[in-house]
């Protein structure tokens, strides 16, 4: 009886009226919790065999506890309990839901599993994770705020459509911000501290190597992050952030999605970055930068 109330309530959409399921999009199967998300990028890594215990790991999708770990009241953070055997749904264990789900929801948005112009219901994005509606909305809600999704009365969220020009917008806020930063990094850091980032460079690569492009986007993030951190500005690192997080989510159709040559190719700038600045080549610095943003390099 508790648990049918608890379906009704969680039925409504976000302004409180019947969730109209059939009007949203079906989930996809192939949607999948964190840790599964992982295990399939994982996958192609260790057919080749690239993995040893002296290798830096591959920076993966985030998973960050948040405020409300351990057991407590599924409105918040919202205490789980195992789904039933073989019921097929995949249950997100860890202490932060909401945190988890939106970590889930970002993989999935950059490997192109939640499709542009489609509207997916929280409710049923929710059975699929093995949760209630309440924390898969609270994630949508703060992708809406990101721009990734949009709220769409009565049936669920969109997966807002981007254009070819949004991508170059993003790309040239990008190169305006983080081109004087990298050059003034260039001229003062000591070559000994960029040496330090090399297992970060090195690793993008191996993460490029896998083909999922969330495995490398997380990656890459690392690496940029390492690199404008040692400004010593806080407030430029989430900004930058932010970019970075929009510019990998895909076009609609795919057209702009990079394949496995791409992401490598992508990822040994990383490398030639890092000896242009050990070099303190200035005329190289910016250009790496400024095409590694644009797609000129």
């Amino acid at each position: 009886m508790e648990q049918a109330r608890s379906r009704r309530a969680e039925g409504s959409a976000e302004t409180g009226t019947a969730d109209v399921r059939a009007q949203a999009a079906p989930v996809p199967s192939r949607i999948r919790s964190v840790d599964e998300v992982r295990e399939r990028c994982e996958s192609a890594d260790r057919a080749r065999g690239e993995h040893t215990h002296s290798e830096v790991p591959i920076p993966r999708p985030r998973v960050a506890d948040g405020p409300h770990g351990g057991e407590g009241s599924r409105a918040g953070g919202e205490a789980l309990r195992e789904a039933p055997s073989g019921s097929g749904r995949h249950v997100v264990q860890r202490a932060s839901v909401r945190r988890q789900i939106l970590d889930a929801l970002r993989t999935a948005l950059v490997a192109g599993e939640l499709t542009p112009g489609e509207v997916y219901s929280a409710p049923v994005l929710g059975e699929r994770f093995g949760v209630s509606a309440t924390p898969v909305r609270e994630a949508m809600q703060q992708l809406a705020l990101e721009g990734a999704v949009e709220v769409v009365p009565n049936r669920g969220f969109r997966v807002v459509v981007r254009g070819a020009r949004e991508l170059a917008e993003l790309a040239e806020i990008r190169t305006l911000i983080e081109v004087p930063v990298v050059l003034r990094l260039a001229r003062t850091v000591p070559g000994e501290r960029w040496a330090e980032l090399r297992p970060l460079a090195e690793a993008s690569v191996r993460a490029a190597s896998s083909g999922c492009r969330a495995t490398y986007a997380e990656s890459d993030r690392v690496f940029h992050r390492a690199v404008l951190a040692l400004a010593g500005n806080e407030q430029l690192l989430r900004i930058a952030e932010d970019l970075h997080r929009r510019a990998q989510w895909p076009l609609l159709g795919g057209s702009a999605a990079r394949g496995r040559a791409d992401l490598i190719a992508d990822a040994a700038e990383h490398s030639t970055l890092l000896d242009a600045l050990i070099a303190q080549d200035l005329t190289v610095v910016q250009s790496l930068v400024r095409g590694h943003f644009t797609g000129t390099s």
